[in-house]
């Protein structure tokens, strides 16, 4: 293996790690100076605010890999495959009804 390679494998493995320690220390950073003088919370330490970061990832953020958008992709590809064997009579009465489905939507009830 080439010298060249060796180094940007060790980038690879080293750099991730620390920016999550980075980004942890500042969300701790952040908390301390502004939380306790607005809402009256106490303050938290490096690894409370390392929890709170992984935390709202998996609350907020989710985990959306390489596996999540094939998962989306195979989905989309399920539904353009279902809609190329509808009829044309069907695909009009398909729309018919989410046009009507948007109509009576959120946005629409206060008019």
């Amino acid at each position: 293996m080439n010298n060249k390679y060796k180094k940007g494998w060790i980038f690879f493995l080293v750099c991730p790690p620390l920016i999550f320690l980075a980004v942890s220390y500042i969300v701790m950073l952040l908390w301390n100076c502004l939380l306790p003088e607005i809402l009256g919370v106490k303050s938290i330490t490096f690894w409370q605010a390392m929890g709170i970061l992984v935390l709202s990832k998996i609350l907020f953020g989710g985990f959306h890999g390489k596996f999540g958008q094939g998962m989306r992709e195979l989905k989309e590809k399920k539904m353009r495959e279902r809609m190329r064997e509808l009829s044309p009579e069907e695909r009009e009465k398909f729309k018919e009804v989410w046009r009507s489905r948007c109509e009576s939507g959120f946005f629409n009830r206060n008019k």
